[in-house]
This record gives C-alpha cells, structure tokens and sequence, in this order.
C-alpha cells in the first residue's frame, strides 16, 4: 500500500512539510480551480507538480504528485444535457495531458448535485474532538420544512416526518440557517452562495432522471473515456455515493457491490475501476468492506481508508465520522484483504502492485480546533489515522507475523488467522 495524503493547494492549512513530516510517499490533488467541463491544461498540470516537488524554502520535496482526486465529471455529462459532449472531449484532453505529466490514477465521481452530504461539519464527541455528521432526523426536518421539496414526507415515512417535524419546531433561526450551510457545502464553489431557490433549481434538472437513466449515462460516459484511458495506461477510479443510500430525490447508482459490479460488468476494461471507500460505503449495514475488497480487488485501484459509527439499525441511518479504528468497518480485515491482493498482483507481474491509500477524514484534535481547515480533512486527525493504520500495515507485513509469514500447520499465518476471525 502506498501512503498518500490529500493536498488542495497552496490555500490548503497543510504545506509541503507537514507532509513530508508526516511521512507520506505521495500526493493526492487537485485543480479545484479550474470549472467542470474545461481542460486540464499541461501548463496547469506542471504548475501544480511544481509547487508538490518543493518546500517552502526551495528545496526539492521529494514528493511528487500521484494521484488526482479528483476529475470533475460535469453536471451536463451526468444528465447528458447541454454540451455534455465537448464536456467529454475536455474531460478526455485532460486525461492526456495527465498521463503526458506521469500521473496514472483518476478518481472522480458521478453523484448529482453534491460531492458529499453532511448534516453538521463539527459535531462534538465525548472526548471534546468534533467530527462531521449525518443525523438523519436533521435531515428530514431540512428536505420536509426547509427545503420543502415536493414528496419529501413521503420518501421519509409517516415515523421520520413525524420526528422531523418535532425537531424543525426546536430549532433556532441560526440553526435552521446553518443546517441549510452544512448540507449545500458539498456542492463545490457554492457553500457561501447558494440559497434554498438555488437548491430547488439544481435539483428540478433531475426530476425526469431516475437510477436506471444515471446509470446508463455512467456507462455511455466510461465506454468514451475508459478506452482511452486503458490505451494511455491510466487507471480510473469512481468513488462512492456518500452517503450511499438515497437523499433529495436525487438517483445513486454507486452505493452498494451490486452497484460496482454492474458497472464494472459493462465496461469491463482493466481502467474502469473503483475507489474503495470504507467510509462512505461503510455507512450501509449491508456493505462487507473487507468482503468488497477480496471480490472487487482486482480492479481496486485507490483506497480512502475511514472510518464512520452508524447510530441506527438499517438503510439509511445517522452516523458520524469515527476514529479510524474506531468505526464499524474493521481495519485489520480491510488491510489484511488489501496486502493479499497486492501479493496476487505481484504474482500476476502487474505493474500496479502497491495500491494508493490515503487516511481520510478523521476527527479534529488538538490544534485542529479553531485552525479552520477544509471540514473532513483535520491535521492531527488526519496524521493520527495514518499513524494507526500505518502500524497495521506494519503488523500484518512483518517477516514473522505477517501475512506472508510462514504457515503453520493449518495453513495460515497468525496474523491472516486473526484477519479471518475479525
């Protein structure tokens, strides 16, 4: 597994040497600045490679840009309106120049509307550290009261509607007001401007899209751009919906394996392949992450490793962004499955052996509170999940405990022994 970590830019609360202090091999970023639907230009793309390569006194970095997360796939893409075409021609001109700059892997996403959905960005935990969350009663009361979208009730049941109801009449106008802030800032380059009209005009544009018609765009998009892809040696990457389970009345197509497989199924070209979320898909009960990762491995191409606490039984439910090894998804497992499909590629002599990771989320700690970071994306948080699930991937590779450490009698290592129990 390779160690990333998640870089926005030089506005980003992390420089260069909080990076190289944190002992990653490698970056994961973006150009947030350029719009979706625009080419990714060469000279946009060295830009960037320059300011990863250096530190803030000039010298080389050692580090190098290697993953981008992510290639924004345009709303007019998604829905196949409006010049969603030229929007594939630039997305497919920028895929060159990326592979021309040496960078190989491309997540990106095809959920409508917002990237992600959270009902509160610093939600406090016992421990005094605070968190993103998604309480479902919140949300309920903001799509029914708030918002006001037309069958929001009835996609929320009479039960929900009835708790919603009773929270939005216990809410303060602050609250109401930074309710609707929270959930609209994962829509990107909107979290400070768009209202309520705003929401409602992006939503109507899917009103007459359902999951059957996304997901034939998904394919009609990755049978354009995979091939090329493939052709150029580039691995790409979909992330999850996140959550994965329906919100808005908005279709989600990537939210469970059957999801995943049926898109790899129907482009199945060893480009078109999955960023393995554990916390996003970790939301649904009914997702096996270390399960997923043995099955879809082979097509596995990056890997968020997070880590969220569900406080409810079934789909969908509130949760919060836990301690990386604090959450439902069992870490030890999920690395444990990640080091066997690299040892099968190792075995197969593919190039792509070592499987890029980065620490996601996390909670704030310590001097993450007050710094003003990007919500999700603490310091502290961020280098304490790495150090944890750096030292199960330290445990589960050693010479004579590991996963490849000689076999006892039944077969197997201590360590893959336990990964099983777990």
């Amino acid at each position: 597994m390779r160690q990333t970590w998640r870089w926005f830019g030089p506005h980003d609360t992390a420089s260069i040497d909080t990076m190289l202090q944190a002992g990653v091999e490698g970056v994961v970023s973006a150009l947030h600045h350029v719009p979706p639907g625009a080419v990714w230009t060469s000279d946009e793309i060295a830009a960037r490679q320059a300011m990863i390569a250096r530190r803030p006194d000039g010298s080389a970095s050692g580090l190098a840009w290697e993953v981008v997360e992510s290639l924004p796939v345009s709303e007019d893409i998604k829905r196949q309106t409006g010049d969603w075409r030229s929007h594939i021609q630039a997305w497919q001109q920028s895929l060159r120049h990326l592979s021309a700059a040496g960078i190989e892997v491309v997540c990106y996403n095809f959920m409508p509307v917002l990237d992600w959905t959270r009902t509160d960005l610093a939600w406090r935990v016992a421990s005094g550290a605070t968190c993103m969350r998604f309480d479902l009663v919140d949300f309920a009361a903001f799509d029914i009261f708030i918002l006001q979208r037309p069958g929001a009730a009835e996609d929320s049941g009479p039960a929900l509607a009835e708790a919603a109801r009773r929270r939005h009449a216990g809410m303060s106008e602050p609250r109401r007001v930074q309710l609707l802030r929270n959930v609209v800032f994962g829509l990107p380059g909107s979290a400070e401007t768009l209202d309520l009209n705003g929401v409602r005009d992006h939503l109507a544009l899917y009103d007459a899209i359902p999951d059957t018609r996304l997901r034939s765009n998904l394919v009609d998009f990755l049978s354009e751009v995979t091939p090329l892809a493939d052709s150029l040696g580039l691995r790409l990457c979909a992330h999850p919906d996140d959550p994965p389970f329906p919100l808005l009345g908005l279709p989600r197509i990537l939210s469970t394996e059957a999801d995943y497989r049926r898109m790899l199924d129907a482009v199945p070209l060893a480009a078109n392949g999955v960023t393995l979320c554990t916390g996003s898909l970790g939301a649904r009960p009914d997702n096996d992450l270390p399960g997923m990762m043995r099955r879809l491995g082979d097509r596995v191409h990056f890997l968020h490793l997070r880590n969220v606490r569900r406080e409810g039984p079934g789909v969908p439910a509130s949760f919060y962004e836990a301690e990386h090894l604090g959450g439902e998804t069992d870490m030890v497992a999920m690395i444990a499955a990640v080091l066997r499909e690299e040892a099968r590629r190792r075995q197969d002599g593919r190039a792509d052996v070592s499987i890029p990771m980065r620490p996601d989320h996390g909670q704030d700690l310590l001097d993450d509170l007050g710094r003003g970071g990007q919500p999700g994306y603490p310091l502290i948080g961020r280098l304490r999940g790495l150090a944890e699930l750096r030292g199960i991937l330290h445990a589960l590779s050693h010479p004579d405990e590991g996963i490849a450490a000689p076999r006892s009698r039944d077969g197997a290592s201590p360590a893959a022994r336990s990964a099983d129990r777990a």
